[in-house]
């Protein structure tokens, strides 16, 4: 296939799959807490990151990486905290991060606002060697945790009281989610970009809660669904020259459209299903109760057969 020939393609599909991957692992632990704008606001974050590694001339994923661990930490901390005025902090948090990147990526010496966003909106062609080795070294981290700990962190998601009763340490866990999924917008924002890739993390986690109903199910289907459509972008992308991380961000999008017109029907289905159990069932509770004042059961259900007809 020509799209495999090309070095810089090869690069960009595996980037594309440990993102596909990577994106819904954590969204669906961000979905289960009410969060999923979180990694939008750590995006945000990201992006003095950027700018900090222009600024140093060093890999822009690990200044990255580094200042959107500590934007994480922050937002989790003020959100655990910050009782009265934790939307506003949480808002200087943002803004300050993306005009800290901006700032500084233009006072880098080979920077400029043009180089910003290959970061804000994903860039096949600027997936470099080193980049893959830091998305993958990146990425084992989010999968073993995601999978490794994932009753504990499901447990936390669901009930933080729940969680805290039973002995599990809570603060740490929810430190631990707000760090995996820094270190996810990292690894995606060469593919997504950073203003995208709170959808990947989303998207699929909502599309495979409209067809399934356990978590595990969920799980496997959203990193199925994630996987498959930023492979589908990147190839779009590549073939009809259009920015890859709004093309994977629309089939996403237009995955939830079509399984949840999927689902409607069969949501339909199952509950005329469960009012037939629930009306078939009311004879049967009543019947202790008839036999119970000394009628025979079956001749009162032939008299009230006769009644109803």
């Amino acid at each position: 296939m020509e799209i495999l020939q090309t070095a810089f393609m090869q690069r960009a599909l595996i980037a594309a799959v440990l993102v596909g991957i990577t994106a819904p692992a954590v969204g669906i632990y961000l979905v289960q807490r009410r969060q999923a704008l979180m990694g939008d606001g750590i995006g945000h974050v990201a992006m003095t990151g950027v700018g900090l590694g222009f600024l140093l001339s060093t890999s822009a994923i690990w200044t990255a990486t580094l200042v959107s661990v500590v934007g994480a930490v922050t937002m989790e901390l003020i959100r655990a905290y910050g009782r009265t005025r934790g939307d506003i902090a949480l808002a200087m948090l943002f803004y300050g991060g993306m005009a800290g990147g901006v700032l500084l990526i233009n006072l880098a010496p080979n920077g400029s606002t043009g180089s910003l966003s290959t970061y804000l909106f994903g860039s096949l062609s600027t997936v470099s060697p080193a980049d893959v080795t830091a998305i993958s070294l990146l990425a084992a981290f989010v999968v073993l945790v995601t999978v490794g700990l994932r009753r504990q962190l499901f447990a936390v998601s669901q009930d933080e009281e729940f969680a805290r009763v039973t002995g599990l340490p809570v603060r740490a866990l929810n430190l631990l989610i707000a760090v995996t999924a820094a270190v996810t917008v990292t690894v995606a924002m060469r593919v997504v970009g950073l203003l995208l890739v709170s959808a990947l993390m989303v998207v699929p986690v909502a599309a495979a809660q409209q067809i399934t109903r356990s978590f595990v199910v969920t799980f496997v289907l959203s990193v199925v669904i994630g996987t498959a459509v930023t492979l589908a972008g990147t190839v779009t992308s590549y073939y009809q020259d259009v920015p890859p991380g709004a093309t994977i961000v629309l089939i996403a999008i237009g995955v939830f459209v079509v399984l949840t017109a999927l689902a409607t029907p069969l949501a339909r289905r199952r509950a005329r299903a469960l009012r037939a159990a629930e009306t078939a069932a009311v004879p049967d509770a009543a019947a202790p109760d008839v036999a119970a004042a000394g009628v025979d059961v079956p001749a009162a259900r032939r008299t009230a057969g006769d009644v109803t007809v």
